[in-house]
């Protein structure tokens, strides 16, 4: 599903450069919740933003459910992310002008699927994330955790091979983080969806089936957390 083979990058600025990755590797199978932990300035980010194709490595591999992606080119790479990856944010990226389910079939609108698929597949995943009565509400009558459910949703419309989730409880309180946890584990468990995900909240290590943890640029170690 994911494997990344002696990632390294490294970021110059001015005559300093920066090695934010110095030679990870890591394998995460289909259907399994891995964790990304690490103090900050770890690589996390990093990492993740490779994996999911918003960057490139200065050096190494990365295949995706067997394809060498950073052989693709710049089309591919973008038809790739539009096809096969979800990403969910810390700060939610949604438009302000746009309701809830507008903010969902966005994407399927560029892919150019058809209204009447877009819009059922839409729905649907609005109402398993719990929305289903805030469809037609923007961004502003929405709380934290309502935005963050619609980023989500917006992520697994298309069905994706891979969710890529950045910190994704960072701007949330206690309870409505669990609720947002809650939702990954039973998307991981009811549909089997990969799911990666930075935390920096060690009590979010229950629900990871395992927790890769990063120091300056390397994995310092992969620890079992609970069954996948």
């Amino acid at each position: 599903m994911i494997v990344a083979e002696d990632l390294t990058r490294v970021y110059t600025m001015g005559r300093v450069e920066v090695r934010a990755l110095r030679g990870v590797s890591l394998s995460v199978a289909k259907g399994e919740f891995v964790g990304i932990m690490g103090a900050s300035g770890s690589g996390k980010s990093t990492l993740l933003h490779i994996l999911g194709l918003l960057d490139r490595p200065t050096s190494g591999k990365v295949l995706l459910d067997g394809t060498d992606v950073l052989a693709l080119s710049d089309n591919r790479r973008t038809q790739f992310r539009l096809n096969r990856l979800g990403y969910v944010f810390q700060d939610y990226a949604l438009i302000g002008e746009l309701t809830a389910l507008e903010n969902v079939y966005l994407t399927s609108l560029v892919r150019g699927d058809q209204e009447e698929d877009y819009m059922r597949k839409s729905v649907d995943i609005l109402e398993r994330v719990g929305l289903g009565d805030r469809m037609d509400h923007r961004q502003s009558e929405l709380s934290g955790g309502e935005q963050q459910r619609v980023a989500i949703a917006r992520a697994l419309v298309n069905s994706p091979s891979i969710l890529l989730a950045d910190e994704p409880c960072a701007n949330l309180d206690s309870q409505t983080s669990k609720s947002i946890l809650d939702l990954f584990a039973r998307l991981n468990e009811e549909l089997e969806q990969t799911i990666l995900m930075v935390s920096h909240e060690d009590w979010h290590k229950e629900y990871f089936c395992r927790v890769a943890t990063l120091r300056d640029g390397l994995i310092e170690d992969v620890t079992e957390c609970r069954k996948g």
